[in-house]
C-alpha cells in the first residue's frame, strides 16, 4: 500500500513539473485577440505620422508558434529591438484564416493579401497606410528560430531613412 501511495505522488509530482516547465517555456501570447485590426492599423498610423515613423505589421496569432517564436526572438535582441524602436511602430495584428470573417477580408484587401505568403508575415506601412512592402517570414528563418543577420537586414532596408534615401 505505502509503495503505491508513493507511486501516486511521483506521478502526480512529475506531471506538475512538465506542466510548469510547458509553461515557462511557452512565449507569451502577443496578440490582442479582442480588438478590431483595422483600427489598430489606423491608431498605429496616427502615431506613426506624429513620429516619423513606419508601421509594421506582424500579422499572425496566438494561435501560430512561429508567430510567437518571432515576437519572442526580437523582444529578446537588443539591436533588432532598438532598430524596430527608433523607426517603426510595431503592432500585432490578430488574423486567424480559418475565422476571418468581413473584418479579416476587409484586412487581406488593405494590406494586399499579405496572408498568400503564411504566417506571421510582415506589412510595412508608410504613414499615409501605403503597404510598401510585404515579408515572408519562412525567408528569415534558420533551424527552429530565426536568422539575426536576415531579420536586421530585413528591418534596415525599410526605415524610413532608408526608404526615402536617393
Amino acid at each position: 500500500m505505502k509503495r503505491l501511495f508513493y507511486i501516486a505522488v511521483l506521478a502526480v509530482a512529475s506531471l506538475a513539473m512538465t506542466a510548469q516547465a510547458q509553461e515557462q517555456a511557452a512565449p507569451k501570447k502577443v496578440y490582442n485577440e479582442n480588438i478590431n485590426p483595422l483600427e489598430q492599423i489606423d491608431q498605429a498610423l496616427l502615431q506613426a505620422r506624429a513620429e516619423g515613423k513606419f508601421v509594421i505589421c506582424q500579422v499572425g496569432g496566438n494561435w501560430c508558434p512561429w508567430c510567437l517564436r518571432f515576437a519572442d526572438f526580437i523582444t529578446n535582441d537588443s539591436t533588432i529591438s532598438s532598430i524596430i524602436e527608433q523607426n517603426f511602430i510595431y503592432i500585432h495584428v490578430n488574423y486567424h484564416p480559418r475565422k476571418a470573417g468581413e473584418v479579416g477580408k476587409a484586412l487581406m484587401k488593405r494590406l494586399n493579401n499579405a496572408g498568400r505568403f503564411g504566417f506571421p508575415v510582415f506589412a510595412v506601412l508608410d504613414e499615409q497606410g501605403n503597404v510598401l512592402h510585404l515579408q515572408d517570414s519562412s525567408f528569415l528563418e534558420e533551424g527552429k528560430g530565426y536568422n539575426k543577420e536576415k531579420v536586421l537586414r530585413f528591418f534596415q532596408n525599410w526605415t524610413p531613412k532608408a526608404v526615402r534615401e536617393e
